[in-house]
């Protein structure tokens, strides 16, 4: 194109140079020439017009200071390529949450016989009894509440540390709860300290909004009266200390010592231990929604950092940059579902917090051998081996499922298979599955 127009421009500058002249001729020659050809008629087209050179001109004036494009590099292409993914995933999260959010449209049932585990499930310490994830709450408090009729002030106490969340609140009400206690073991004869005013500014802000405060403040010997204060018209409420109390006042202090040291029930999560036959589904996984358990705040959350991930993508990040994003995805699990592969075929599964260490899936293999002082080493995938035990799960890259591999001495594996064959107890193998 380049070459086009220069011809067309070095032909302008031709013709501009008037009629070509013989270096012999004299100019009284040339005149009768330049007449004779002045009197010719114009022949239709002698050229390009004024208009026609101009735009030559400048659009030859243009290509010549347009830069070539420098043409992509591979980091070029890599950037953009990243970019384009996290876009599509920033999307598909933006997608989520607009249907998590929809609360017209109705919930679309999991199909549990699909998945490698039905779910999430916690042992409720009171009953012993596996309950669902989002069950578990409930299920304690109506196992706490049946627990009121067969020792009020412990269900109280249990009510007080497990029904309300916001623990330094809890440990500053307990704290006021035992200092009234206090004032009554020690001064036994003041009337005023068995009485504990409803209306108190502290006892409003402090123990009032407790759950579980009022049962216990009955179940230790107080009753709910109304009582007229010297100097005011109104009548108030009061906790009233019974007479009979007071002659167990060792019975109090116990009751308080109980109320300082207790606990939250706390449900244990379910391993939901499982045998399988040797299969080649091995590495393969179907988890439900409890194991990416993102609400819509979350969600929200997640879709903010991935418009940060989309910034961060335009430059060149650095080895501990990518691990520190990583380790940041691993964290946002709360649960895992490990496999661990026996030298005879044999699948051991389990269910783990995310963030529980390393030493846990040992003692959960430990306790399903027959012999279990053998000693064993886990590999994760790609031969990795498991030598820190106080590593989480979610810092090793074990979430939300991974499948390990149990190895071990050689020689001693031969002899106990030809022994008792199976490493593995007897009652596991009995319920032995198999993989789907």
């Amino acid at each position: 194109m380049k070459k086009f127009f220069q011809e067309i421009k070095a032909d302008l500058q031709f013709r501009g140079a008037g009629p070509g002249q013989k270096l012999t001729e004299s100019p009284r020659e040339r005149a009768p020439k330049e007449k004779a050809k002045a009197a010719d008629p114009p022949k239709s087209r002698q050229g390009p017009t004024n208009e026609a050179q101009m735009a030559a001109a400048a659009a030859l004036a243009r290509l010549e200071q347009k830069p070539r494009p420098r043409p992509p590099s591979s980091q070029d292409a890599i950037r953009n390529q990243v970019k384009k993914e996290l876009m599509s995933e920033a999307a598909a999260c933006d997608k989520e949450a607009s249907l998590d959010q929809k609360n017209s449209l109705p919930a679309l049932k999991e199909d549990s016989s699909t998945f490698s585990v039905s779910g999430i499930y916690f042992i409720c310490p009171l009953t012993g009894v596996s309950v669902r994830k989002d069950q578990k709450e409930a299920h304690i408090r109506q196992a706490i509440q049946q627990h009121a009729s067969q020792d009020p002030v412990a269900a109280s106490i249990m009510e007080i540390h497990t029904l309300n969340r916001d623990r330094e609140k809890v440990k500053l009400g307990v704290e006021t709860i035992a200092k009234y206690l206090d004032n009554i073991h020690i001064y036994p004869e003041e009337e005023k300290y068995r009485k504990i005013k409803l209306q108190n500014k502290v006892f409003q802000e402090r123990i009032h909004s407790l759950e579980g405060t009022d049962n216990f403040f009955q179940a230790v010997g107080f009753e709910k009266k109304t009582l007229n204060v010297p100097g005011q018209e109104a009548a108030e409420d009061f906790y009233v200390l019974k007479e009979e109390v007071l002659e167990k006042l060792d019975d109090l202090e116990e009751q308080k010592e109980k109320l300082l040291r207790a606990e939250p029930v706390r449900a244990l999560l379910d391993r939901q231990l499982r045998v399988f036959k040797p299969s080649p589904l091995a590495s393969h996984f179907e988890l439900p929604s409890d194991f990416f358990n993102l609400t819509t705040e979350e969600l929200i959350r997640e879709r903010r950092l991935r418009a940060e991930a989309v910034e961060k993508a335009s430059m060149l990040r650095t080895k501990a940059m990518r691990e520190k994003e990583e380790q940041r995805e691993m964290k946002k699990y709360n649960y895992t579902l490990l496999r661990v592969r026996f030298p005879d075929g044999y699948i051991l599964q389990g269910t783990f917090f995310a963030r529980e260490p390393v030493a846990t899936l040992y003692q959960f293999v430990r306790e399903a051998l027959q012999i279990d002082w053998l000693p064993f080493e886990l590999l994760a995938p790609g031969a990795q081996k498991l030598t820190d035990e106080n590593v989480a799960f979610n810092e090793c890259g074990l979430v939300p499922s991974a499948l390990l591999t149990f190895v071990g001495d050689e020689d001693i594996l031969a002899d106990i298979k030809e022994q008792i064959g199976c490493l593995l107890k007897p009652d596991l193998l009995s319920d032995v599955r198999i993989l789907s």
